[in-house]
């Protein structure tokens, strides 16, 4: 312990006898861990927020899809690289077969396209326009105020009825009342009879305008990409998740022919498997960002490398000294290792407090609730120690195989 300090505080010394070396020397490390800081936090923040946002939601209801892959996907559009056109489209009636299901409380069907909106002399091109079904806001969360979503008489009857969101309703009506009002989509008119606004999140702010209308006037009248319906299954009272799952993937097993030893061709996707498909995103995100700040933390171990070098030169005498009364050459290794380890703590050390008290301005300023990690804390000062450690290691080295009588010698 001793000769830990010791070579603690001839570091330190070091340092503010030789303060602009020094800066420029752990500057690499104190960027790198800033970096590090920073999107440990804002990934954290998200991530909490998107947990909570699916907290917020039907919380057992599940998906069935076509296809569903989690993380990045890359297709160059070869069947090879598009999994998804090995399975076949889920079909009207496979939603129907399973609504009667006795573990299934409801079915909602969704489709998405995009289309141009019109009101009066206003047209609003590319909107986000979703055919649903009634109980699509029970699965969805959020609240429609004022008005109303549409009944399952007129989801049925294909009605002309549209709900749709406050930043549409801004752009469209622009402080006038929309309940009863009618726009077009896609060129047909509809009777507006809600405003709908989502659940609190992250992203509630960046939702771009949306228009929901009953699923079969979706079908019959907007163009869109077919193929990609998707259902949400709310399990009925008395049944938990995993049975009402079970029965789903019985039926659809059964329409669809398969042998009991053929695998499915859709898939049934809970909101534990979104939230794992979201955390490996952010988790590639943080990857690429660790590999870039991993570069800084280089650039100060060169920096490290130098400067030790000349602390070595500096104190050739003071070495031989030592070697002369008996210290040992793991003794000096040590010291200049203990040297190098500090000199990066504390660039480490200074960047963990820029890197939290800019989570804390990101936190502040923007929507996203960043905060720091303790994880992120520990990596940040570990990563730091190591890259000293790792390239003072020559240095080091080098001032312990110096001979001690020719070390004494040297002017």
């Amino acid at each position: 312990m001793t000769s830990l300090f010791e070579g603690v505080g001839i570091a330190l010394a070091s340092l503010l006898a030789h303060k602009g070396r020094a800066a420029l020397t752990i500057l690499g490390v104190a960027i790198g861990v800033t970096v590090v800081m920073v999107i440990a936090a804002m990934i954290s923040g998200i991530n909490q927020s998107v947990s909570n946002l699916f907290q917020s939601l039907a919380p057992q209801s599940f998906l069935v899809w076509r296809f569903f892959q989690a993380g990045v996907n890359v297709s160059d559009g070869s069947d090879e690289a598009s999994p998804w056109r090995r399975n076949p489209t889920i079909r009207e009636i496979e939603a129907d077969r399973i609504a009667v299901l006795p573990s299934v409380r409801y079915v909602t069907r969704r489709d998405e396209s995009s289309a141009t909106v019109e009101f009066g002399g206003l047209r609003l091109e590319s909107v986000n326009v979703s055919g649903l079904s009634s109980q699509w806001v029970e699965v969805n969360g959020g609240d429609i105020y004022p008005g109303r979503t549409f009944t399952r008489l007129e989801d049925l009857a294909n009605s002309a009825v549209a709900v749709i969101s406050h930043k549409l309703e801004d752009q469209l009506f622009r402080g006038r009342d929309p309940i009863g009002q009618t726009i077009k989509v896609a060129g047909v008119p509809y009777s507006v009879i809600g405003v709908y606004t989502p659940p609190a999140s992250l992203f509630s702010g960046a939702a771009q305008p949306f228009v929901g209308i009953p699923h079969g006037a979706f079908v019959k009248y907007v163009p869109y990409v077919k193929g990609w319906m998707r259902l949400a299954v709310g399990p009925a009272p008395g049944y938990t998740q995993q049975q009402s799952m079970d029965e789903v993937v019985a039926t659809l097993r059964s329409l669809r022919g398969l042998k009991p030893g053929q695998e499915n061709n859709f898939s049934i996707v809970t909101q534990d498997k979104l939230l794992d498909s979201w955390n490996k995103v952010t988790g590639m995100f943080f990857l690429v960002m660790l590999v870039l700040s991993s570069i800084a933390l280089m650039v100060g171990g060169v920096g490290v490398v130098a400067i030790m070098m000349i602390s070595v030169t500096e104190r050739t005498r003071e070495i031989g000294v030592r070697k002369a009364l008996g210290a040992t050459r793991r003794a000096i290794l040590w010291q200049f290792l203990v040297e190098a380890a500090t000199l990066t703590l504390v660039g480490g050390a200074a960047g963990m407090l820029v890197g939290g008290f800019v989570a804390w301005l990101v936190s502040r300023l923007t929507p996203i609730p960043a905060h720091v990690p303790v994880w992120s804390i520990v990596a940040a000062l570990t990563a730091s120690a190591l890259t000293g450690i790792g390239f003072g290691l020559y240095p080091a080295s080098r001032a312990s195989r110096l001979d001690p009588v020719e070390a004494l010698r040297y002017e």
